[in-house]
């Protein structure tokens, strides 16, 4: 045994933090896929290629699903998924490291390299305090976030007993950004509960908003430092932007949303939340959206959430960066400013090469799917780009997917989570740093 113990342990060592973010995920993928094949974790059988898309759904933190999670598994199975979107929501890595924390008050340096390739942070955040933060803070907000949520199930009604679990279940996914739900029209029946859609709402922007913005936080009201830092502003400002201009497009241009009068503004900010923090949840309808409002949502998903956090997408940050190198080139600076902060080189190609791989994903997973299926582009697109933004949301064509378009989405989901850019590495890139000795030469571009 500990001839074995150590084979593995070397094993792991041997690996890029990348590689071993790829490894622990697909572990903990193929586990909760066995679990939920075991008929003691389900109310009816179904077949083993859905039970593997819910597992990737979870682990994710995605929310597509293509069987009703609450028709399929009993309470069992149902916390199985719950536990797989809460560990792939703070990452796998996390309550291990926190153990090991709490325990020997250090952290070897694998576990510092994974965590730090996992959550993306800055230089000058310390790992411990990052990382206790993340621990209590996402403990503190789930529970005062079921609590919440089990007063507004009660009095719109919902049973005492359901009303309990349901409450634990949908803080947690909506903290985790997961879009899982016990209702399977999502939360189309609280579409005028304000009470369900504010708490749901909060939920899913302290998630999505990054555990860097929470130790920033943190550590300006305690005194540690002076100003949060340019990240977390960065992050608020993209947020409220496209938060604002998302709630705009679709309480002024789509016609389903301007029939519900009272509720017109609470379900327009509540889709486009949903969309931005890639939570997965909606009050009405998505397939009964208007191609212009759909794009809007596309775009909302593409862009997705923030570094660190539980929500996905090409992030908050990288979109910034993006546009700071645009800028920079129209007016002919040599440098790239932005906020007025110059972005180091090392996170613009960063920021490049992930908006290439990601529009990448996409593209070829759209096409595969255009030969595969019978659906419309936009339908198609629209399903892509939730599954690679880790959204959730769907226009109601997950469940008739063929076997080949469900393996597509599956890996699409799985790339999601992991990030494109950590995805490539942990598959193609060489153990040292690649020296080249090529010589430079003139591009036309």
């Amino acid at each position: 045994m500990n001839y074995i113990t150590k084979k593995y342990r070397r094993f792991r060592l041997s690996l890029s933090p990348q590689q071993n973010l790829l490894y622990g995920f697909v572990s903990y993928t193929l586990a909760g896929w066995l679990l939920l094949c075991l008929p003691f974790f389900q109310k009816q059988a179904v077949s083993a290629l859905d039970n593997l898309f819910i597992a990737t759904s979870a682990i994710s933190t995605t929310g597509l699903v293509t069987v009703s999670v609450f028709d399929t598994y009993n309470g069992f199975g149902q916390f199985v998924v719950m536990l797989l979107f809460q560990i792939g929501g703070i990452g796998y890595m996390t309550f291990t490291s926190f153990i090991l924390l709490s325990r020997t008050g250090n952290l070897t340096h694998w576990h510092q390299r994974i965590l730090n390739t996992e959550f993306a942070m800055p230089r000058d955040f310390q790992i411990r305090d990052f990382l206790r933060s993340v621990i209590i803070f996402t403990i503190g907000i789930e529970t005062i976030g079921a609590l919440c949520l089990y007063i507004a199930f009660t009095r719109a009604g919902v049973e005492h007993n359901f009303a309990v679990w349901s409450s634990i279940y949908h803080s947690v996914s909506a903290f985790c950004t997961a879009g899982f739900g016990l209702y399977n029209d999502s939360f189309e029946q609280f579409a005028g509960n304000t009470a369900v859609n504010t708490i749901l709402s909060v939920l899913a922007i302290c998630g999505s908003l990054g555990f860097i913005v929470v130790t920033d936080i943190w550590n300006r009201l305690t005194g540690k430092t002076r100003k949060i830092t340019y990240t977390s502003r960065i992050i608020f400002t993209v947020l409220t932007v496209l938060l604002a201009g998302g709630t705009f497009m679709i309480y002024f241009f789509e016609p389903s949303v301007s029939t519900l009068e009272s509720s017109r503004l609470t379900t327009s900010f509540f889709q486009a939340m949903t969309a931005l923090t890639t939570v997965g949840f909606n009050t009405v309808p998505i397939g009964g959206f208007t191609l212009p409002v759909l794009l809007v949502v596309i775009l909302l998903m593409y862009v997705g959430a923030s570094p660190s956090g539980t929500g996905g997408g090409l992030k908050s940050t990288t979109l910034t960066a993006l546009i700071a190198i645009m800028w920079s080139r129209i007016r002919n600076n040599n440098r790239v400013v932005f906020f007025g902060k110059k972005i180091p080189l090392e996170r613009l190609y960063v920021a490049t090469s992930v908006f290439i791989l990601y529009a990448t994903v996409i593209f070829v997973a759209t096409l595969v799917l255009a030969f595969t299926e019978h659906f419309s582009l936009e339908q198609i697109l629209f399903e892509i780009t939730s599954a690679i933004g880790t959204v959730g949301l769907s226009t109601g064509i997950t469940g008739d997917l063929s076997p080949w378009g469900k393996a597509v989405v599956i890996f699409v989901m799985f790339i999601g989570r992991l990030g494109v850019l950590t995805f490539g590495l942990a598959v193609m890139a060489r153990r040292k740093l690649w020296k080249t000795r090529a010589t430079q030469d003139d591009l036309a571009v």
